[in-house]
């Protein structure tokens, strides 16, 4: 079963979720929502055989911290995710998956030496100039940021959660997705995060990735309307040894609309077994 567990880096705990002791390490990272989005595969990927490891970046989720706009951009977290991975004992290459955002800092990792990558998922990720939609967007605005309170930000997190689950939910499972952000530390390095999203980072990998041969996964929910199938579709065309999943009705956050497709598919790629 998952667990939730913390380990120091830089001083300050870092919250993840982990499953599984033994097999590849698989770090999974999040974007604007937290760990919270992994937790639906996380135990089908260590019955695969995998140690799969959902962080909370600093500052948001459970960890510890506070992200400002230049903590937050996806050099400097890419840079923290390698510590949190040093701090785990990470030897060797390790494979990695982000969601939204976390995308962009996997993308970072893979092409950037700060760790050794040697396979890459992208779940609904940010590519190109695919982001900051314009929900996130908004918060690069430093009046908007310094107008919205806590409340604010909590309701439209609440917006955004519901839409990216593109299912009905219970009112427990929404809350449980946005008790996080009941903490005004963590709305205000969510902020901070919003603040610092810029797609020059993924325009600027675009060449190291064409250009570099590492087995890609893209595992998408065709029904997204945050990062729309066509960008992955884009990808998968000019990045050498891509292959893309396609996830029939299934939204920004595939993991819980589909979770045995998202599963299998991350597993065999993890695992060398598939494409």
């Amino acid at each position: 079963m998952a667990e939730r567990l913390t380990i120091e880096v830089d001083g300050r705990r870092a919250s993840y979720l982990a499953a599984g002791e033994r097999g590849p390490l698989v770090l999974l990272l999040h974007g604007t929502y937290w760990s919270r989005v992994w937790l639906p595969v996380l135990d089908g990927l260590a019955a695969a055989g995998l140690r799969p490891v959902a962080v909370d970046l600093p500052g948001l989720g459970r960890s510890e911290g506070e992200l400002t706009p230049e903590t937050a951009t996806v050099p400097a977290l890419a840079a923290w995710t390698a510590r949190f991975a040093a701090a785990l004992g990470a030897r060797g290459p390790v494979g990695v998956a982000g969601h939204d955002i976390g995308g962009a800092v996997a993308q970072h990792l893979l092409v950037g030496g700060e760790l050794a990558v040697d396979r890459l998922a992208l779940v609904n990720s940010v590519t190109y100039d695919s982001w900051p939609v314009p929900g996130v967007a908004r918060y690069r605005d430093p009046a908007v940021v310094a107008a919205t309170a806590p409340a604010d930000l909590l309701a439209a997190r609440r917006t955004a959660v519901t839409t990216a689950l593109a299912r009905p939910a219970a009112e427990a499972e929404i809350a449980d997705y946005l008790d996080p952000w009941h903490d005004p530390r963590v709305c205000r390095s969510w902020m901070a995060l919003a603040a610092a999203a810029d797609s020059r980072y993924t325009r600027d990998s675009v060449p190291a990735l064409r250009a570099d041969g590492t087995p890609k996964l893209l595992v998408w929910g065709e029904d997204d309307t945050f990062q729309e199938v066509a960008h992955a579709e884009r990808f998968a065309a000019e990045m050498p040894n891509t292959t893309l999943v396609r996830v029939p009705r299934a939204g920004h956050i595939p993991m819980e609309n589909a979770p045995e497709t998202v599963t299998r598919a991350l597993a065999d790629f993890f695992l060398g077994l598939g494409g």
